[in-house]
């Protein structure tokens, strides 16, 4: 754990009486980060941040100067990024885009477009003629394989409601070259077939797959590509298994004749959840310690209204243990030693639990947990408002 965080932690305390709630996120450490994977990265390829890992808008601003541009999947995280940025690269996802955001889209000169469907590109070309503007699409394919990694998170290689599929590519080209069109501009490729991959190795034939696809598509409709977008997916493991290996990631990358064939073609990549994870703390005081029948739970001053991951996962999150002296009470203070305890929140719901089991040597009410990995889809993707209670404070490592 940050030893910063351990030190705020008593800083609050002295001066607070609340159970302390909080975000904080760690912005050197994703800087410093984010420079190390860039120190790695072929001359062809460019790094992105998907902001819906954490659309915070420190966190883009610390980014900022280090990464190639943003991928967002709204109109919301769309303005966001412009909030901080009015000329950086964006690409744009979303397998629901409403007109007005293909018309946000254009009017705030994203770098590319990703296509999700005919549909989509036909209203793209009517609307690019209408507001005579020009833009730049990647077709995003679903791939008819079984290849593919397996994770939690499929996107690709089965029925999707992400991307174009195979056969499809042809008609959306005839689309694109129809002389009715002469706004919208094919430009590549976009991949995203999965979420939290941890075998780097398996995340490099994945990346050579689609170059090779690529390449048969370049042969079978005389296509000029300049830009393949590969996704993210890279893992952040959240139990005992080993973390992606970026290095070997990108030295095996590398080294491959697919990527040296590629010549001028750009290779993108968009992770998210890679960049943050490990970069954002969930810090709870525990505000209770009850017994019912033979186990022990703990009582946050928090839960998954603010951490939803955990319970949306299916997994333990990972936690520390940060004991506090602070007992203003004439009663004595409840505590458990070499105990399982279950961490649960302040939720009427038995789906409010962060941790179910931990082998715990002391807990004590007033204690704090920080749950670290927690810097990506945490807070976001939680049901804030549900019950009512106040949000969590946020603070910043700079």
């Amino acid at each position: 754990m940050n030893r910063q965080i351990e030190r705020w932690i008593h800083e609050w305390h002295e001066q607070n009486s609340e159970p302390i709630c909080a975000y904080v996120y760690d912005l050197a450490g994703i800087r410093n980060h984010v420079h190390k994977m860039l120190e790695t990265m072929p001359e062809q390829t460019s790094l992105f941040y998907a902001i819906k890992a954490n659309p915070d808008k420190r966190i883009i601003e610390a980014l900022l100067p280090l990464v190639k541009g943003f991928e967002v999947a709204s109109i919301g995280e769309l303005l966001l990024v412009r909030e901080v940025s009015k000329s950086v690269p964006i690409l744009f996802g979303g397998p629901g885009k409403k007109d007005m955001e293909l018309e946000a889209a254009m009017k705030e000169g994203v770098a590319y477009l990703h296509v999700e469907s005919l549909l989509e590109l036909r209203k793209l070309v009517m609307l690019a003629k209408e507001w005579n503007r020009h833009t730049q699409v990647l077709l995003r394919i679903n791939l008819r394989t079984n290849t593919l990694p397996q994770t939690k998170i499929t996107m690709g290689g089965r029925p999707s409601p992400f991307g174009l599929d195979e056969p499809f590519i042809e008609e959306a080209l005839a689309i694109l070259r129809d002389e009715e069109n002469e706004h919208v501009h094919f430009s590549g490729f976009h991949f995203h077939s999965l979420s939290n991959n941890l075998r780097a190795e398996l995340h490099v034939d994945m990346v050579h797959l689609y170059l090779q696809k690529v390449e048969q598509w370049k042969r079978s409709y005389g296509l000029d590509v300049q830009v393949i977008n590969a996704g993210g997916g890279f893992g952040v493991s959240y139990e005992d298994t080993p973390e992606f290996d970026w290095q070997l990631f990108t030295s095996m990358l590398a080294e491959s004749e697919a990527l040296q064939a590629l010549k001028d073609t750009q290779l993108f990549f968009e992770p998210g959840r890679f960049i943050v994870a490990d970069y954002g703390y969930y810090v709870a005081e525990v505000v209770d310690i009850k017994q019912s029948q033979d186990q022990f739970f703990a009582v946050l001053r928090g839960g998954t209204h603010h951490n939803r991951l955990p319970a949306s996962w299916g997994h333990n999150h990972p936690f520390c243990v940060v004991p506090t002296v602070r007992w203003p009470y004439p009663f004595p203070r409840p505590e458990v030693d070499k105990a399982k305890v279950t961490i649960v929140g302040e939720l009427c719901t038995p789906k409010d639990r962060l941790h179910t089991d931990a082998e715990l040597e002391s807990l004590r009410v007033g204690d704090v947990l920080v749950f670290e990995k927690s810097g990506a889809y945490c807070w976001t993707i939680s049901h804030h408002d549900f019950l009512g209670h106040p949000h969590p404070e946020f603070y910043y490592i700079t």
